[in-house]
Formats: structure tokens, C-alpha cells, sequence
């Protein structure tokens, strides 16, 4: 049996996805920017998916930015965001537990001279609002906090949140990392008070290579890339039209039913994190109840005495697929900072794997995953113990 648990990774395209990719490859193939007509049929991909975007998140068209992917939103929101506003201030707030796409520009500002506030979380990896409250202030030009966790799936409170850092500062941007949580929750940015949004579309069955990053239409971006002045100015280059009618058919298809995939989602995760309580010397990462309080589709699983790197090997060899942490970070050396933000022991850093679903996957593959987590792990600790 194959069962792919790393779709906090990437999923699988949906059918439908992969026809209008196609036909926009070899029939529909015209530059958007060409005034004739498979130009303008080209563009009318693009328009459409916009409007699909639009829709879905309650905001108008020309707020909608296509990118190269969730790493190009969030660097558009938090660089961009901080350039066009440096004259109204310094400081920026995020959190300790970001994706390294929001966390490295933050770096990248701060080597520059601005002064950033990292907000801590507590075991289960959520922000304090109060924490958050006392650390807007009036020079604050930017708040960037990730909806769910990429490792452990925490859910923020980011209407909350944003309530908060309106009410301290009305004029600093507030960023939110939705790569994670569009496809799974309803998001409509202006009714919260958001004023960018960043999503991804590998993340939810479209295609790789792919984003998106909501602006509200009176935010001002300094652009990153510079070129023919597409998008308005703020993301210059040939619009990606396979990529773009590739996002916005699988956004369309993700929200059709969605509180029943959602449903469907917990009741695997239940499922996984009942199975692996009978398994001694395992910790569950984030978690909180009720279960409703964390991400439906990612488990982070602490096993002590086992390396993170032998046990995905171990389960791949079973032909399950599951990943090291962030599969964004974990072919490289280096310790999560999500891990070590909510206490995790040290023995633990280097011992944990996340399994994430899609609305594809069932219970009996993660009952499958179960059944292989309880034979494999005694054999490992016996082997690690020799």
C-alpha cells in the first residue's frame, strides 16, 4: 500500500487542474500582454482566476497578485510592506515560530537597521494576545503573523489579532502567511483587517510554481522585481497563465463542500493521534483541545529514542511518505525554530516527523500508518540501543 502523508508539502494536482494547465500550454498558450486574439485568450485565464480569488476571499479583483509562490508572496508582503512605509517608522513585529519565507526577510530588514519584535508562543505554539498588544507601537510599521503552523499545525488568532494592532496602530500593515490555511478555513481579509494575504497554490492541488498575495487596494508595495509593469506595477514579468488558471480551478474545486473536507481531515487526524497514544515515549506537537483549536490536516510526532531522518526511511520502505519537520527546510542541517519556540527537549529536536493530510487520503491508510509507526519504532529503538 502507498500512502503520501506530506501534503502540507505539496498534493497531488487535481484532474481538473491538470486539463486547463495543459490546454493553456498548447492551445490557449498567447502572451495576456499580446493585443491579439490568443493574447487576449491567454488573458482571460488569468481574469478568471482572479475573479475565483476575488470571490472567495470577499475582495475586489485589482487586489489580487499573482507570484511565483507562497515564498515570493510573503517576501513581496514583508520587504515590500516595510520599504513603502520606512518613513513612518522602524519596527516590525512576527513571530518565533514563522516559515524561514517570512522569517528570513525579517532578517534581511533587521540587518538593515529596522528593529523587529519576535512574539513568543506558548507549548502549544500560540501568540500571546496581550504580548502582541503591548509590543505595537507607534513606530510599528509591520505585524506578520503565520494562520497555521507549516511543523505543528497551531492555529493563531488572527481576527484577534487583528482587532489588536488596528486598535494600538491603524496604520500598521498586517501580514498574514495563509499558505497553510487557505483550502481549509474561510478567510475574508477585509472583514478581519488584514491587509495582506499570502497563499500558495501547490498547497491545495494547483500546480507548483504558482501564489498569490492579497493587497488591499489602499496598501502601497514597493515592488521586488521591475520590468514591463504588469500587475500594476507591483509584480512586473509575464503573468505564469497555465500556473495562474491552474490556481484559481483548484481554489474553485478546494472550496466546494469544504466544512465536510475539513470534517473529513479531523477525523483522520483523530484517528492518527488516538493510534499513536499507545505507543510509549510518543509526544503530539501543538496540540490542543479541542481539536477544532489546532489545523485539521498536520500532526507533529515526537519519538523518543528514534532520529526523525531513520524513522521517515523506515516508513518509506512501508510506503508510507511523511516528512522531517518543514519539508522546506528539511533537507538541511539545521534545528527547527517552531520546535525549539515550544520547548521541545533536546533529545526530541532531532526525533520528530509530520504527517499531513489531503482530503484524498482515508482511514484505513492512516490506520495502515498506525499499524507500520507500532512495528517499526520498537525494532528502531532496539537497534538504536545496541
Amino acid at each position: 500500500m502507498e500512502v503520501y502523508l506530506d501534503n502540507s508539502s505539496t498534493t497531488r494536482c487535481y484532474p481538473e487542474v491538470k486539463e486547463i494547465v495543459i490546454k493553456t500550454m498548447t492551445e490557449d498558450y498567447g502572451n495576456p500582454s499580446s493585443m491579439h486574439k490568443k493574447g487576449m485568450d491567454g488573458e482571460k485565464y488569468v481574469k478568471r482566476s482572479k475573479e475565483i480569488l476575488a470571490s472567495l476571499l470577499k475582495v475586489k479583483e485589482k487586489e489580487i497578485i499573482f507570484t511565483s509562490g507562497g515564498t515570493e508572496s510573503n517576501n513581496l508582503a514583508v520587504i515590500g510592506g516595510a520599504e513603502a512605509r520606512k518613513r513612518a517608522g522602524n519596527h516590525i513585529i512576527t513571530t518565533k515560530i514563522e516559515h524561514p519565507a517570512v522569517r528570513e526577510p525579517v532578517n534581511y530588514l533587521e540587518a538593515r537597521g529596522l528593529f523587529v519584535t519576535y512574539l513568543s508562543v506558548d507549548k502549544r505554539g500560540r501568540i500571546s494576545l496581550k504580548e502582541l498588544e503591548e509590543a505595537v507601537r507607534e513606530d510599528t510599521i509591520l505585524v506578520s503573523i503565520i494562520h497555521v503552523n507549516n511543523e505543528i499545525g497551531s492555529l493563531q488568532p488572527i481576527e484577534e489579532a487583528a482587532s489588536i494592532i488596528k486598535e494600538k496602530n491603524k496604520n500598521s500593515l498586517f501580514h498574514v502567511d495563509a499558505i497553510q490555511s487557505f483550502g481549509k478555513y474561510p478567510i475574508y481579509p477585509k472583514k478581519i483587517g488584514i491587509d495582506l494575504l499570502s497563499i500558495s497554490g501547490h498547497k491545495f492541488h494547483g500546480p507548483k510554481g504558482i501564489g498569490a498575495l492579497y493587497v488591499h487596494e489602499k496598501v502601497n508595495l514597493s515592488p521586488l522585481i521591475f520590468g514591463g509593469g504588469q500587475q500594476q506595477g507591483i509584480r512586473s514579468g509575464t503573468e505564469n497563465v497555465p500556473g495562474a488558471a491552474g490556481l484559481g480551478e483548484a481554489a474553485k474545486i478546494i472550496y466546494e463542500n469544504l466544512e465536510e473536507k475539513r470534517e473529513h481531515l479531523y477525523s483522520l487526524k483523530k484517528k492518527l493521534i488516538r493510534g499513536l497514544e499507545e505507543i510509549q515515549g510518543i509526544v503530539i506537537n501543538g496540540f490542543m483541545a479541542p481539536i477544532t483549536n489546532t489545523a485539521p490536516h498536520i500532526v507533529s510526532v515526537s519519538v523518543e529514542g528514534v532520529k526523525s531522518e531513520v524513522l521517515l526511511h523506515a516508513l518509506e520502505e512501508k510506503g508510507i511518505y511523511v516528512s522531517a519537520g518543514s519539508a522546506c527546510s528539511s533537507n538541511k542541517k539545521r534545528t527547527s525554530e517552531t520546535l525549539k519556540a515550544i520547548g521541545l527537549s533536546q533529545k526530541l529536536l532531532d526525533a520528530t516527523i509530520r504527517f499531513s493530510f489531503s482530503e484524498e487520503n482515508t482511514l484505513e491508510e492512516v490506520g495502515y500508518a498506525v499499524k507500520c509507526m507500532k512495528e517499526v519504532i520498537p525494532v528502531l529503538r532496539k537497534y538504536v540501543g545496541r
